[in-house]
């Protein structure tokens, strides 16, 4: 119970809410535990850059650059490459400033395989026993975000960690009024601020966690292929 429009308790405790005695809203944003909220069990580590450099010093060096999205990585695990489902070993984990024995989210990193595998931007590595879906069939809810209306049948772009696909809208199955939480199973687009469950077909499959389970892997941005514009940010509720 905070009131924004009367800076009421924003940044201190206010005379005009006497009987709020919780902290301010500035004070819980500053010091809200978000920790938790990374996901340590799920091995996810989209490649966003392999790494081979020319040089007469560094003749044979192969690296995949990119950021950890969940899960801890170590130099000997095994680990299996998407969507190819080639296996191997980390070699090694090298960072700006060296080596090191493990990754975690938010890691930036560089891993080197014990295998020569065909990787390239938007591949993912991952456990062998514990792989995201390599999905087509997208089921999300999105939150829309353009003046143009979603409309099924329409065709877009989505950006999902490092990899890019086309996508046409198959369907909406309802519009969440958000002031009820009422679901219209009858509407048929979706306008500015709107919030619906849609479901996506990908040219390309995207390797997807559900949102609830993964916020990286599960979360993706819808882009305009006309002006480039983000027109809406999802979240995934079903990926096959």
């Amino acid at each position: 119970p905070i009131s924004a429009l009367n800076g009421d308790n924003i940044a201190s405790r206010s005379s005009n809410m006497p009987w709020y005695d919780g902290p301010s809203l500035l004070h819980h944003l500053e010091h809200v535990h978000i920790a938790s909220d990374r996901n340590l069990v799920d091995v996810r580590f989209p490649v966003q850059y392999v790494i081979r450099p020319q040089s007469t010093t560094v003749t044979d060096y192969r690296g995949y650059a990119g950021q950890v999205a969940s899960g801890i990585m170590k130099p000997g695990d095994e680990v299996m490459v998407l969507p190819s489902g080639m296996t191997t070993k980390i070699a090694g984990i090298d960072t700006a400033d060296g080596p090191v024995t493990e990754a975690f989210p938010p890691m930036s990193v560089t891993v080197r395989l014990e295998d020569e595998i065909d990787i390239s931007r938007g591949d993912m590595i991952c456990r062998p026993h514990n792989a995201p879906a390599a999905a087509q069939d997208i089921e999300a809810l999105v939150c829309w975000m353009d003046d143009k209306p979603l409309t099924v049948g329409a065709k877009y772009s989505v950006k999902h960690t490092t990899r890019t696909a086309r996508a046409i809208v198959k369907g909406l199955q309802y519009r969440l009024d958000v002031n009820t939480l009422h679901r219209d199973e009858t509407a048929t687009r979706l306008g500015l601020n709107d919030i619906g469950r849609i479901r996506l077909r990908t040219t390309v499959p995207l390797m997807a966690d559900e949102y609830r389970r993964n916020r990286t892997t599960g979360g993706f941005i819808i882009i305009d292929e006309a002006t480039n514009r983000t027109v809406a940010a999802g979240m995934i509720i079903e990926a096959a």
